[in-house]
């Protein structure tokens, strides 16, 4: 019999997050299955469309080149999710589109040497080609750091208390991409944020239904009912007169890609072209590889938790980094104009429905592969409006930050050790994401510039963004200053990559030695899952399929 004090004792730590209906190794039935996967297929499909929607028009493209792109975003994304899901790192996490890659593509976008292009699709093909040349020099880099394990040397030293500002910064410094979008149309964004918050915590406990089937096609009953209100709201004329802002958000018959879609295409390598290589767009585009690892690597711990599977190795962690580096190597062959990344949206479902089942994502690749080569069923799904998604993205990025803040049960929050460390690593990250952002877009060039730039950007009255990337070299030494001013630019408006940087400095150096800091940081709790075997629970979640593991012993 439970006494008094028992109803007052703390929660116990969990290595696997209970409640979880279907782990990272088991499936539901194939029915359930095919419309789970068919749910992470459209929440992806936000980022696959607003990347390409950003660059492609700059690039010189038309309707035409941005649903070729979406479509090759789409296949590519299908191949790498299958291929981190049977050999990378076996959870649960849908590879798309990385926005850490928008400012390097942008870089390249705006360069001097592709403004003797003047017609409109030639240019396209030669920036395409450019970004191609700069994202396969950039996978080497990536893949070297999985696969020669450069990374999990990093990641053995992550504690619980460095690893939750990484995590909560992985969806935070998303935010952007929520409600400022969402607001855009306040009348579908809002009405679509609400619904889903009914259906997903509310429906279940007031009308008694079935938990499950309320929490795990919330996702899609939301869409349904939003996205026709607003085909109701386009066909009455409700944005007949409204701005063309307003129009493009809101209206579902304005993003122009049912009709630039073809009907059968198989996106295919090299199809813009051979790829060119030069050293100033591979060095940009390496530092969004480092700033897309540090982002994926808090994906994998949120998918890991959502899966209900221990820690993830770091070996494993290293291994899925590798595979994602043969994700970015793929993106530069067929021509995606981005990398590749663990989407936040995902992981940030599999909290939604509690199904962090392998097969569902292996499921939703299928999906992408299909409806990337019959391009016109896809782009009536990709016309969704985009609030739609930002309303999606409020409640999915914010199941991700939770994952971070539950990290903490393995730390003591009592410590002002832990307190410090926790509260200056998320606010520094989100401050200096947001001071080199805003200083970018407000000045026309990042703060971190040399003296060169800034003399520059004084002789032109009215400093730009496309100025600032796009400054002509007359000499090697003032392009290896661009080159480092886009680079800072890059890492600096991270802001999952600069909290994990200070969490991660101050959680090695601050009392080093000191007898409690080992506890207090939680270190003892993952101790056990730093080498792949000590665990017997392992290798069911993340042994590789076909018995590879004995072809990688250190995996």
């Amino acid at each position: 019999m439970a006494t008094k004090t028992d109803d007052f004792a703390p929660f116990p730590v969990k290595d696997q997050l209970p409640g979880v209906e279907f782990c990272v190794s088991s499936s539901p039935n194939w029915p359930e299955g095919i419309v789970l996967g068919f749910q992470h297929y459209i929440v992806m499909l936000g980022t696959t469309v607003i990347i390409p929607s950003i660059l492609v028009p700059l690039m010189g493209g038309g309707d035409v080149e941005k649903a070729e792109v979406i479509n090759t975003v789409l296949f590519v994304s299908g191949i790498n999710t299958l291929l981190q899901s049977l050999f990378g790192s076996r959870l649960p996490v849908v590879m798309g589109a990385s926005y850490a890659y928008v400012i390097p593509a942008l870089y390249i976008t705006f360069s001097y040497r592709f403004t003797y292009y003047l017609h409109p699709h030639l240019r396209f093909e030669e920036t395409m080609r450019a970004i191609q040349g700069a994202l396969i020099i950039a996978s080497i880099i990536h893949m070297i750091t999985g696969f020669f394990g450069l990374w999990r040397i990093l990641v053995r030293f992550l504690t619980p208390l460095s690893a939750a500002p990484l995590v909560i910064l992985t969806a935070v410094g998303l935010v952007a991409l929520a409600f400022p979008q969402l607001a855009r149309c306040i009348e579908i964004g809002l009405p679509a944020l609400i619904i889903l918050i009914i259906l997903s915590q509310y429906l279940p406990h007031l009308f008694k239904c079935k938990r499950s089937i309320c929490e795990q096609f919330a996702v899609l009953f939301t869409i349904a009912i939003v996205w026709a209100y607003a085909e109701i709201l386009t066909a009455a004329g409700a944005y007949d007169k409204r701005p063309d802002s307003t129009q493009l958000s809101c209206r579902t018959d304005r993003s122009g890609l049912i009709s630039a879609s073809p009907w059968v295409r198989i996106p295919y390598p090299l199809q813009w072209g051979r790829p060119s290589f030069h050293a100033s767009d591979a060095f940009a585009m390496m530092a969004a590889t480092y700033v897309a690892i540090v982002e994926t690597t808090g994906s994998f711990i949120a998918a890991s938790r959502f899966g209900s599977a221990t820690h993830i190795p770091p070996s494993v962690l290293s291994r899925g980094i590798g595979w994602q580096g043969i994700g970015v190597l793929l993106g530069g062959l067929f021509g995606t104009a981005t990398g590749s990344t663990a989407l936040v949206e995902n992981t940030g479902l599999l909290g939604l429905t509690k199904v962090g089942s392998r097969r569902v994502v292996q499921i939703a690749a299928g999906f992408m592969i299909f409806f990337s080569i019959f391009g016109k069923f896809g782009a009536v799904l990709a016309s969704i409006p985009l609030p739609i998604f930002a309303a999606l993205y409020c409640v999915l990025f914010a199941y991700v930050a939770s994952a971070g803040l539950g990290l903490l049960q393995f730390c003591n929050i009592n410590s002002f050790r832990t307190k410090f460390i926790l509260g200056f690593s998320i606010f520094i990250g989100l401050s200096v994401a947001q001071y080199f952002t805003e200083y970018l877009f407000i000045s026309g060039r990042g703060p971190v510039h040399t003296r060169t730039s800034a003399v520059s950007v004084q002789e032109k009255q009215k400093p730009s963004l496309s100025f600032f990337l796009s400054c002509p070299c007359t000499d090697s030494f003032w392009c290896c200053q661009r080159q480092f001013n886009v680079i800072m630019q890059v890492i600096f408006s991270s802001a999952a990559t600069v909290g994990v940087m200070a969490a991660f400095l101050l959680d090695c150096t601050h009392s080093y030695g000191h007898a409690s800091v080992r506890r207090d940081s939680g270190r003892h709790w993952w101790e056990k899952f730093r080498v792949y075997h000590t665990d017997t629970r392992t290798e069911e979640f993340y042994a590789l399929p076909y018995n590879l593991n004995r072809f990688f012993p250190s995996f």
